[in-house]
């Protein structure tokens, strides 16, 4: 636009002067004021340059910023991408151990739980040391020390006084005492084991042992006595079978 009032302002200079229409002082004004007009357009138009140049300095600088801050945000989008794959894997870390210690608690009171057990045919409920205290003493009765497993199965029986246990203890500890031949110790824990339950699988054997341990005590009569009874009473066991052998011998 500037340059277009420009290329008027010399052309209109140009026609003025060509034509002669004005005299030498009319002339002379009418050139300054059109050297005035050229160098205010001059001016004008480098201060518009100025103002475009400074314009687009400007908006250099503003998109520099924009761009500036754009890589700001990406640089905070990923740390915080980065912050939050860590805090999962600490919450699952967290929850993980939780979860173990959880379980280690479990496990750790489940050997206190009572379980069930099954021993000469009867099930019933014992506690983790009670079922080991037993198995020990046991263990120890078949390798044959016979007088440590008297003191094992009489330490048992005082400690678990209630003990699902109790009749098979009695039986191992009565068979204890008559391989050492402490027979009348025996016939009492026989005795105590079949009168408080008769129905156990082992009271046949019982039965069987007193006998045996009258027979060692020359107790004949005794012994045929018993082994009568254990024949009307347990008719259909292996120790009646035996019973009835040993009264043959008997008599």
């Amino acid at each position: 636009m500037h340059l277009a009032v420009l290329s008027a302002l010399l052309f209109f200079g140009a026609t003025t002067a060509g034509a002669g229409l004005f005299d030498d002082e009319e002339a002379r004004k009418a050139i300054l004021d059109l050297r005035q007009r050229i160098d205010n357009v001059r001016v004008e138009s480098e201060q518009a340059a100025m103002r475009s140049s400074e314009d687009g300095s400007a908006l250099r600088r503003s998109l520099l910023e924009l761009q500036n801050q754009i890589e700001t945000l990406r640089s905070e989008m990923a740390n915080l991408r980065g912050l939050n794959e860590q805090l999962s894997r600490d919450v699952a870390d967290v929850q993980r151990r939780q979860k173990d210690s959880a379980q280690g608690v479990d496990d750790r009171l489940r050997q206190f739980e009572p379980t069930k057990v099954a021993v000469d045919g009867r099930e019933f409920m014992a506690d983790p040391a009670e079922k080991r205290d037993y198995e020990a003493a046991l263990a120890i009765f078949r390798k044959g020390d016979f007088p440590a497993a008297q003191t094992s199965f009489l330490d048992f029986l005082k400690r678990y006084v209630q003990s699902g246990y109790k009749p098979s203890a009695l039986f191992w500890l009565a068979n204890a005492q008559y391989a050492t031949r402490d027979y009348k110790e025996a016939m009492t824990n026989f005795r105590t084991l079949i009168s408080r339950t008769p129905e156990h699988l082992r009271a046949p054997e019982a039965v069987l042992s007193i006998a045996n341990c009258q027979i060692e005590l020359k107790d004949a009569r005794g012994a045929r006595k018993t082994l009568d009874d254990l024949i009307k009473a347990y008719p259909q066991s292996e120790a009646a079978v035996a019973a009835k052998e040993r009264l043959a011998r008997l008599k």
